[in-house]
């Protein structure tokens, strides 16, 4: 459940916590990731629930049930991960709504309420508007694919390294 970026230059810095999920439609969540105060970062597909399964407005976006089912964690590991490693803390997304709901969605299955809070990724800069913008170019130049979990976390790690490196932090 672990990825690495080069972040080298990072080093002996404590980085924000980045979440985002992948969702089909119904917001039903299909893999989640999410960095470490160091950089690393865990990402996973998500076992789908059985109640996700049967609801017919719902869809696993660009997945297969047998896919994530084979491929995928549970709900139970993904909320017990997640738990360990920010129980209480707020985690920073480029689409909060969107995640907040794919969250809520895992929460529910294991009737539990959310012990994370997910704000937006631009506060943390000093001119949001421009970070968006810099944001949707850095999908074109690197060629990844927006709506990806771990396509929109490296997306964000390395506009946060940039945005840092050119003292651009929100204060």
């Amino acid at each position: 459940m672990q990825d690495e970026y080069d972040l080298s230059h990072t080093e002996g810095l404590t980085l924000p916590g980045f979440i985002a999920l992948e969702s089909g439609e119904g917001d039903v969540p299909v893999a989640i990731a999410w960095t470490l105060p160091d950089g690393r970062v865990k990402q996973t597909l998500i076992q789908p629930d059985e109640a996700w399964l049967e609801d017919e407005a719902a869809s696993l976006g660009d997945y297969h049930a047998d896919e994530l089912l084979t491929m995928g964690v549970s709900v139970s590991d993904v909320i017990r991960e997640l738990e360990a490693d920010y129980f209480g803390s707020t985690l920073y997304s480029a689409n909060p709504e969107q995640d907040e709901a794919a969250l809520a969605n895992i929460f529910k299955v294991v009737a539990g309420s959310a012990f994370v809070t997910i704000a937006d990724a631009g506060t943390l800069y000093s001119d949001p508007d421009e970070w968006h913008q810099q944001r949707s170019e850095m999908f074109n130049e690197m060629g990844l694919e927006p709506g990806r979990a771990e396509h929109d976390l490296e997306a964000l790690l390395k506009l946060h390294v940039r945005w840092m490196d050119d003292d651009m932090l929100a204060d």
